[in-house]
């Protein structure tokens, strides 16, 4: 029977890891009635819990599930001694302090971001924990620690990311922080503009500006300068003229 139940939670722990990436350590998140009970069921939680779950935990709690159960009295003194190991999360409730059960529902903040373990006996706060998707709930039967079977709501998820129809939690993150990046609004759709920040003047834009006026010819070359020299051609004699060798004549070039 215990390596039946073993097998189921393994079964259960890697749904959740690969359909909402859960990883170790595991938080779980109690309450005074799951305290009670192992007390009642002489359970060690911090002995058996990881055992159970096959991983490393990290046990946790709120303040107001401690003054809950200060509330109650002696008969669950010894569910706030085990109670009080534990670490305690911060809730939005410090100042003016809510029943357990609403504490730990809006710790989960509707999608369990924190991926967290819910480990309770509250039946009222168990029905609103099965309609959050990807919430593993733990409780205590029979002298036994027992991790549920994922809820329909989780089951329906997954089966809506895989036609498709719905985008992964842990994608939806990542965008949200990619939109957040890039200063965009996730309600309007909008990209807002970027403040500049104020910096140095850009030091070209300091230089004195230059004066426009005509621009200087160019110095011309001594070459150009000196006059072009005459060329010497050699005419060639005519036929019959002259003899053999033809004479040179040199050819000035006209001067005006």
């Amino acid at each position: 029977m215990k390596l039946k139940r073993q097998k189921q939670a393994k079964k259960t722990i890697s749904f959740y890891k690969y359909n909402f990436s859960f990883r170790e350590p595991f938080q779980i998140l109690l309450d005074g009635t799951f305290c009670q009970a192992a007390l009642i069921g002489k359970i060690q939680i911090k002995e058996q819990m990881p055992k159970y779950l096959m991983g490393e935990v990290q046990l946790c709690t709120t303040s107001c599930a401690l003054k809950e159960v200060e509330s109650l009295g002696k008969d669950l003194y010894g569910a706030k001694l085990i109670l009080q190991k534990f670490q305690v999360r911060r809730c939005p409730h410090f100042d003016e302090p809510v029943p357990a059960s609403e504490c730990l529902l809006s710790m989960l903040e509707g999608t369990n971001p924190h991926h967290y373990f819910i480990a309770t006996q509250d039946n009222e706060l168990t029905k609103g924990l099965k309609e959050i998707p990807g919430v593993p709930i733990m409780y205590v039967i029979r002298n036994t620690m027992v991790l549920d079977k994922p809820s329909e709501g989780s089951l329906k998820r997954v089966q809506a990311v895989l036609a498709g129809e719905m985008v992964p939690p842990s994608q939806q993150q990542s965008i949200s922080k990619l939109k957040e990046a890039q200063g965009v609004n996730a309600e309007e759709g909008v990209r807002r503009k970027r403040k500049r920040k104020s910096g140095n003047p850009n030091p070209l834009s300091c230089m004195k500006k230059r004066k426009s006026g005509p621009t200087p010819p160019k110095p011309s070359t001594d070459g150009e300068q000196k006059k072009k020299k005459p060329r010497k051609r050699k005419r060639k004699p005519a036929a019959g003229a002259g003899g053999a060798g033809g004479q040179t004549v040199t050819v000035k070039p006209n001067t005006l």
